[in-house]
Formats: structure tokens, C-alpha cells, sequence
């Protein structure tokens, strides 16, 4: 209040750091209180149930390979079936199924080869290899859990460092390990961390001269073929493209059972949207869905989540279009279908360090399970990045077209090129930068800054290419048009049916109390592997004509 007494506000101060005592012990009170999950027994229930079993195993085995048994065979597929019917043939999507060998230029194109790295560092003593950022994860818990009595705020400094730890630089993850007394297992310091690129490099065909990689992701065989979809979806726009297929990540550290895994079931669908309307044709269906949302500056700010209607979140801007929020509801409701446990499925946004440069906004979908908050499913818009690159690559348009009511009239620029000067100059080039000038040409609020350059400076940089006052004249002028062709924009949730299933198995474990042989599955009915059981109560052989009778 203004105007308060030195003495009014040191006993306001007061109050307010009791307050923030009590609530922290209060915090640790309801962490305290949560069941133990037993990870013995649920362990050796799956093993011993062949829910997953470790690929290999009677050769020694392979980290980060695992094989599914009949029951979990059976719960993925149920999975994916209920995620079929939500998704693809609710909202009347276009499945494909692509392959898992994808040539070099591909990935090369959407930047796959040069930047789908994680940060690795080595124990200099004996060469082992581990993920930088989950080591300074790891050891801001040890820090903690070694130190039951720190401060609040103490505490949520550690863990803001713990929530950023994968976005980090290089050198900002080194000095932290320092920080953090990180050693490896020789007792050693680890070495500066470096990228490593996490896809798995192959040859196609016996000559051994074409460069393949198993795909990180399925969605990039769904944008190279956006034009063949467009056609069939009769040029309408907005359409969606769903692919569910096998993924590859050589990961450095495979851990945590099926949760970081080198070969792995994924769900991707690609939603494409005029970038100057995102809106959803059902959002009104999903508006009042109460989500658990953890945005970026909570994470850097108070710590906390908060619980909003997805049609709030999107009117006050902190999911950024109603597209996004639409599946993030969605992604609620399937994990709701398929038996999740609600409390413990949260939203969070990715940081701005977390954010590619193109990207509108991100969030993914995290569930609570022994091994703490885990992403299962990502929600991006990827804005118009991908087919903008494919299409520069290949010289193929990747446009949709917009046509209007009535004819609108717009401005654009009229060039006129000086060939001789601009051949002179750029030789071959020269038909790449005339093309890149005359793409600007189509709206004038994309050549302005082309204009305003050459006008004030003479020359312009256009595509990485110097270009003169000499080399082109320009006029603004309006042009009436009855359509408009843009790139779409794309929003993007990506499935891990792997995380996914584990979460799953870890929601539904459950032991009977004071009886710890007692472990039970409770699966929704949905996705259970076996539905219902005959069983005999008899074991006479007259009983068995009748048994099967009943069971066929």
C-alpha cells in the first residue's frame, strides 16, 4: 500500500515469508503422502507377464531394443485402433504409410543431417558416452534429495536450471556440470560436450554410393508428398494427414525402459492451414476442455501450472490459434479414452531457448509416472518451414490456392530486369535471382523491403545475392485478383505410442494393499487385451466340448 510504515511493511514481509515456509512444507506434506509406486513388482510383472521383454536377450541383449509380448501386442494395437477411429477417421484425415528408409537429400533439406543432435559427453578415462543434459538432470535430483532442508527458493532455482537443461548451449551446459560436481563413473570430469546426430546412417543399392538414413520422424514423408494430397483432397483447404509408423533415434543413453528407446512406434498428423486463419471448424466442441497448462513463464517464474478452459487459453494468447489448442484438447480426450489417469497428464510449453526459429508455438503433453514428467506427445506450429524448404530444394510449388467471393485488388511491383546486367553478373545465377524477385513480386508488402533498400542504398540482398539499381527498375501498381496461392502453415502433433504404452501400463498397475503378490492390470475395457475370459471350472475333458462352444 502506498504510504505504509517502514514498520507495516517489514511485518507485511513478514507474513509473506511464512507464508511461503508453510507452503513449501505444506508441498513436501502432499509429495510425502503419494503412494510409492513399486517398481520391483511392476518390473518383474511385465517381465514375467511378457508384456516387454528385452530384444536378444539370450545374446546379452541390446540397450535400448525391446520386444513386445502378446499382452502389450495386444494393448498397442487396441492403442492405435482407438487412436485411428479419434483422429483419423473422426476429423476425415488422409492416412498414408511411408517408408522407413529416407534418402540424404531429404533429411538434408528439412535439417535433419545438420542439427538433430543431442549434446554427448565422454568419461576421458574409459570412453563411455552419455547425454550431457541428462546428467545435470540427474544430478540437480541427487542435490536435492541429498538436501531435504533447503529453502523454497533456493529449491525452484534448481529445478528452473532442471527444466531448461536440454536447451542449453554447449558451453552453458559445461560450466553447469562444473556447478553440479558432475563426474563420471572413472571419478573423473567429463569431457566439453559436442553434438551427436542421432539418426542411423545407411547405403541404398549394392553400389554403395547412395546415402539413406532410417526416418527420425514419419513426417517428412507426408510433406514431400503435400501436393499429391492437395489433389485428392480436391484442393480444399484445410485438410489433415496422418501417418502411423516405426521411428529411429540411435540415442546415446538409452534408459528408462520403453520411455528412451533406438527404434520406436510413433503417430504424426499433419494439419494444414492457410497461415492467416488458423481457426477450427469444431473448436466450439472442445472451448470449455479444462487442461492442466504449464506455460513458459510459470517454468521460469512460480513453478506452477494452471487449469484453464482450452477456449480461455487461446481468447488470452497463451496457446497461440484455436488449430493448436483444438488437438491439444483432443490429445486429452484420447488419453482420457484409453485409460489414463487424468491428475497426472499436464501441458507444457516449450521455452523460447526449446523453440525452433520458425516455430509459432509448441506444447507438449507430458504424464507423471515413476520416472517423473515425460513427453509423450508433441503439439507444434511449424508455420510454413517445412514446404517452404522442400519447395526451394526441389523448384516444386508447394501452394494451396484461396479463391475469392468477389475480386479483390491488391499491390504489387512491376519489375523490369536489365538481362545484360544481371548475366553479366550472376551468369547462371541469374534466372535464380530473377525468379526470387519476381515470387516478391506478387504482394508489395514482400518486395517493400527490396524496394526501400534500392531506393535509399542502390543495391538489395535478395536470396544471398547482391542486387543493383542497375539491374532493375520497379513501379508500384494494383492488380484485381479472384484468388490468393499461399504456403500453408502446419500444425503438427506427434504420438509416442512407445511412452504412451508404458505410461499406460503404469496407470493401470495395481497392487492389492498389504499384499504385495497381488499385481493387477485394470485396463480400460477400450484397449484391454483380452476382454472377457471363459474359463472352466473343471478340468474333465467333457467339460472342454462345452468351453469351446462358449468361447467361439
Amino acid at each position: 500500500k502506498d504510504g505504509a510504515d517502514a514498520d507495516a511493511i517489514q511485518q507485511a514481509v513478514a507474513a509473506l515469508q511464512a507464508l511461503k515456509i508453510s507452503a513449501g512444507g505444506l508441498a513436501e506434506k502432499i509429495a510425502a503422502s503419494e503412494p510409492e509406486f513399486n517398481r520391483k513388482s511392476f518390473d518383474d510383472l511385465i517381465i514375467r507377464k511378457m508384456f516387454v521383454v528385452p530384444s536378444f536377450e539370450i545374446h546379452g541383449g541390446v540397450k535400448g531394443l525391446f520386444d513386445l509380448g502378446p499382452p502389450a501386442c495386444g494393448l498397442k494395437a487396441a492403442m492405435v485402433d482407438v487412436w485411428r477411429k479419434h483422429f483419423v477417421l473422426a476429423e476425415n484425415m488422409l492416412e498414408m504409410e511411408c517408408t522407413n528408409l529416407t534418402p540424404e537429400v531429404v533429411l538434408k533439406t528439412s535439417g535433419h543431417v545438420d542439427r538433430f543432435t543431442d549434446l554427448m559427453v565422454k568419461d576421458p578415462a574409459t570412453q563411455e558416452c552419455f547425454r550431457a543434459d541428462k546428467l545435470l538432470e540427474d544430478a540437480i535430483d541427487d542435490l536435492l534429495e541429498e538436501n531435504p532442508t533447503l529453502d523454497t527458493e533456493t529449491k525452484e532455482e534448481h529445478l528452473r536450471v532442471q527444466r531448461q537443461a536440454d536447451a542449453y548451449s554447449p558451453e552453458e551446459l559445461d560450466k553447469l556440470l562444473i556447478k553440479y560436481e558432475c563426474k563420471g563413473p572413472s571419478g573423473e570430469a567429463y569431457s566439453p560436450s559436442f553434438p551427436f546426430n542421432l539418426m542411423f546412417k545407411t547405403s541404398i543399392g549394392p553400389e554403395g554410393t547412395s546415402v539413406g538414413y532410417l526416418r527420425p520422424e514419419t513426417a517428412q514423408g507426408l510433406f514431400v508428398n503435400f501436393r499429391r494430397l492437395l489433389d485428392l483432397n480436391a484442393q480444399k483447404m484445410p485438410f489433415a494427414a496422418a501417418q502411423i509408423g516405426l521411428g529411429f533415434r540411435n540415442e546415446i543413453a538409452p534408459r528408462s525402459g520403453l520411455l528412451r528407446v533406438r527404434e520406436f512406434c510413433m503417430g504424426e498428423i499433419e494439419h494444414f492451414v492457410n497461415p492467416d486463419d488458423k481457426s477450427h471448424p469444431n473448436f466450439a466442441s472442445v472451448t470449455d476442455k479444462k487442461l492442466v497448462l504449464f506455460g513458459r513463464d510459470d517454468q521460469l517464474g512460480s513453478g506452477k501450472t494452471k487449469t484453464m478452459a482450452i477456449g480461455e487459453a487461446v481468447k488470452c494468447g497463451l496457446v497461440n490459434n484455436e488449430t493448436l489448442g483444438y488437438f491439444m484438447a483432443r490429445t486429452q480426450l484420447y488419453m482420457e479414452k484409453i485409460g489414463m489417469d487424468s491428475e497426472r497428464l499436464r501441458f507444457r510449453q516449450h521455452l523460447a531457448t526449446e523453440m525452433a526459429h520458425y516455430a509459432a508455438d509448441c506444447w507438449d503433453l507430458e504424464i507423471k509416472s515413476s520416472y517423473g514428467w515425460v513427453e509423450c506427445v508433441g503439439h507444434a506450429d511449424r508455420a510454413c518451414y517445412d514446404l517452404d524448404v522442400h519447395a526451394k530444394a526441389t523448384n516444386t510449388p508447394m501452394v494451396a490456392t484461396m479463391k475469392y467471393d468477389t475480386p479483390k485488388e491488391i499491390e504489387i511491383a512491376k519489375i523490369k530486369f536489365n538481362r545484360k546486367a544481371l548475366g553479366m553478373v550472376f551468369k547462371k545465377d541469374a534466372r535464380i535471382v530473377s525468379g526470387a524477385l519476381d515470387n516478391l513480386a506478387g504482394d508489395w508488402k514482400d518486395f517493400e523491403p527490396i524496394a526501400t533498400a534500392l531506393e535509399a542504398d542502390g543495391k538489395a540482398i535478395v536470396d544471398g545475392f547482391e542486387v543493383t539499381s542497375d539491374m532493375v527498375s520497379f513501379e508500384k501498381a494494383t492488380k484485381k485478383v479472384h484468388e490468393v496461392k499461399f504456403t500453408p502453415s502446419v500444425i503438427e502433433p506427434s504420438f509416442g505410442m512407445g511412452r504412451i504404452l508404458y505410461s499406460l501400463l503404469e496407470h493401470s498397475f495395481y497392487v492389492r494393499e498389504n499384499d504385495e503378490q497381488r499385481c493387477v492390470m485394470r485396463f480400460n475395457p477400450r484397449v484391454a487385451p483380452q476382454k472377457a475370459a471363459v474359463l472352466p471350472i473343471s478340468s474333465s475333458p467333457e467339460f472342454n466340448v462345452i468351453v469351446d462352444g462358449i468361447a467361439s
